[in-house]
């Protein structure tokens, strides 16, 4: 939609600020109505018969007539009523950086509260400082201005590539022009790209491996592995603190000393794993499949599971002798022929748990809950100053 200004031919004052739709006519037939006169003819600022349309451009300052010539308005530019006159045709030089754009008045102040406007709305009032040829200078980006100069002529943001988006906001900014700089900001974040919490394949997992040094350690705390397929791969001493390995693949691999604490291990496969020394302090682990196992380290690092979830786990024929299982939860887990010896399980949730074949010579089960717990076949007897007293 276009708007323009009218005024009585020959006058510079009572204008009527007006819509331009459809025909000549239409618009004629508006300045009759708003002046309470048989509107025949419009006129330019120069005097020049407009008798089509598409030959008005927005905030052009018109002349109505009752089909009498042009007359010159007086030359009043002091009056606030002439501002349109001039400032659409006004054209100012602005030199930014040291390029030069020309455009008019009435572009740089359609965004009232800018600085633009501010700085160019009345003549001379700002001081701005000229070069040689008369250009106004202005110590700014001109591949930043001239997206923000573009947006004040039509109103769309138009960006060319290359340019980069932080930087026009920044001048938009700048010049205050708050609803360029708004709709910039939208246009930033949707071009960022979504964060990426896809899982971590085996190939980009190898990867990481081989590009680390053996003497390095190797830190992925926190990171997703959820389902991925893991097994056989040497993982000793890398801290897997807080990440997810669910569903993930660990059989055959080497996790001596790997790090495991508060880790996401539920219904993850360790069948055949070898845990020695491995810290697991607070881990879910629960429907996890470790059978075989091998948590006994011959240097005597034992493994710590201290407060681990295991409910339904199935450790059957795991070596776990000297193991840390105070105050975890092995409820409807199943450690049959398991070695135990010097195990500590003080506190630890054992209903229903089937230890049957277990071997928990000098086990300590002090204050352990072995309520509805299976003890058949038991390869040592468990003597009464082993369990709750």
């Amino acid at each position: 939609m276009r708007r323009v200004t009218l005024f009585v031919n020959g006058t510079s004052h009572n204008g009527k600020v007006v819509a331009v739709y459809g025909t000549l006519a239409d618009l004629l037939s508006v300045a009759s109505t708003k002046f309470g006169i048989k509107a025949s003819n419009i006129y330019n600022g120069k005097g020049g018969l407009i008798d089509d349309i598409a030959l008005i451009r927005d905030d052009d300052v018109l002349y109505i007539s009752e089909g009498d010539s042009f007359v010159d308005p007086p030359n009043n530019l002091e009056s606030p009523h002439e501002f349109h006159s001039w400032a659409h045709t006004d054209w100012i030089t602005l030199n930014v950086g040291g390029r030069r754009f020309t455009t008019t008045r009435s572009t740089l102040v359609k965004e009232p509260e800018s600085m633009l406007a501010h700085m160019f709305r009345d003549k001379d009032v700002w001081g701005n400082k000229q070069d040689e040829q008369g250009a106004y200078l202005i110590d700014r980006s001109p591949d930043y201005f001239e997206p923000i100069l573009n947006y004040l002529r039509h109103g769309q943001l138009i960006i060319n590539d290359g340019i980069n988006l932080l930087g026009v906001l920044e001048e938009a900014r700048f010049f205050g022009i708050e609803r360029l700089a708004e709709q910039l900001e939208g246009v930033i974040k949707n071009s960022q790209p979504p964060e990426d919490h896809s899982p971590i394949s085996r190939k980009e997992f190898v990867r990481f491996l081989l590009a680390t040094p053996t003497k390095s350690e190797l830190r992925c705390q926190g990171l997703n592995f959820s389902g991925a397929d893991l097994s056989r791969l040497d993982l000793r001493y890398i801290n897997f603190k807080m990440a997810n390995l669910s569903r993930c693949n660990l059989t055959h691999a080497n996790l001596c000393g790997t790090n495991l604490e508060r880790a996401d291990l539920s219904n993850a496969n360790l069948d055949g794993a070898n845990l020695q020394g491995v810290k697991m302090l607070c881990t879910n682990a629960e429907g996890a499949s470790l059978k075989g196992c091998n948590f006994e380290d011959p240097a005597g690092l034992k493994a710590n599971l201290e407060g681990a979830n295991l409910k339904g786990v199935d450790m059957e024929g795991s070596q776990m002798t000297g193991i840390n299982l105070r105050v975890a939860t092995l409820k409807n887990a199943k450690l049959k022929n398991c070695n135990l010896r010097g195990a500590t399980l003080a506190g630890t949730d054992l209903e229903n748990c089937d230890l049957s074949g277990c071997d928990l010579q000098e086990a300590n089960l002090r204050g352990s809950n072995v309520k509805g717990a299976i003890f058949e076949e038991m390869l040592t007897p468990l003597h009464m100053s082993q369990s709750v007293r």
